[in-house]
């Protein structure tokens, strides 16, 4: 091998290497069994590009020291819900949400609303089929149709059927769809690393324009934003429907400097 195809290899070995360290090499193509909803997703007004897309390679942050509750366990004191009717209590040391047929999709929120840069973290469990989510840097607002209208980046859980399997994935709720849709060749672990009939833990990770989530510890969307979500509450979603229902429990955050 002549001298500069060794300083070639060798800029890009290191250049990989760099990019794994900092758990943002680039992805690619689209997975086969995904095409049906490329073809129906790509035009979106979020749609990524699929070469631009970056993958988590970055492991799930320490979730033992530094976290404060959000739920006391007993009820939903520091919460408020928004949007539709459907319930939530609190019961047994979870926060149960059902769904009311007829009503918009509802959130649970913090009334707190100035959160930033954090790793937030909640165990998500379905009860029955209901698409639901954590919102994070949310904001609201007053529409035509609706008093408030919750809206922002948005932790995907779409419950425990189907076989599209973008749990964990970041979609913009009323905002033009998936800001980060699990549909790559790469995300071929993600989508098998949900529990359909136990507890889910969901970590999502914000610092500045780059949010990263985790299900179950594994890494799933590594998305750059354009700041204009920098700052908001964090809200449960049940997602309007027939009948649903679905817990949460050991909801906690940390801020981070």
């Amino acid at each position: 091998m002549k001298d500069n195809q060794i300083a070639k290899s060798v800029s890009v070995s290191i250049g990989a290497v760099i990019l794994a360290a900092l758990g943002s090499l680039s992805a690619g193509e689209i997975a086969e069994s995904q095409q049906e909803w490329f073809k129906r997703y790509q035009k979106q007004v979020n749609a990524p590009e699929p070469a631009s897309m970056l993958l988590n390679q970055t492991p799930e942050p320490d979730l033992e020291t530094g976290y404060v509750d959000l739920f006391n366990g007993v009820d939903l004191t520091g919460w408020t819900s928004r949007q539709g009717k459907a319930s939530f209590e609190a019961k047994d040391g979870v926060i149960m949400g059902t769904a009311v047929p007829g009503t918009p999709s509802t959130y649970l929120c913090t009334e707190r609303d100035d959160y930033q840069d954090f790793v937030f973290t909640c165990e998500v469990k379905w009860i029955e089929n209901l698409n639901t989510g954590v919102m994070f840097r949310a904001q609201v607002r007053k529409t035509e149709k609706l008093a408030e209208e919750v809206y922002g980046p948005q932790v995907e859980m779409e419950g425990v059927k189907g076989e599209r399997r973008w749990s964990g994935g970041i979609y913009g709720q009323s905002c033009g769809g998936y800001y980060y849709p699990v549909w790559l060749k790469e995300h071929e672990e993600a989508r098998k690393a949900i529990e359909r009939e136990g507890w889910n833990r969901v970590t999502v990770e914000a610092k500045g324009k780059v949010v990263k989530t985790w299900l179950n510890g594994v890494p799933i969307a590594h998305w750059v934003g354009d700041g204009t979500f920098a700052e908001g509450f964090l809200g449960l979603q049940v997602h309007k429907a027939k009948s649903g229902q679905v817990a949460f429990r050991n909801i906690r955050v940390k801020e981070l400097p």
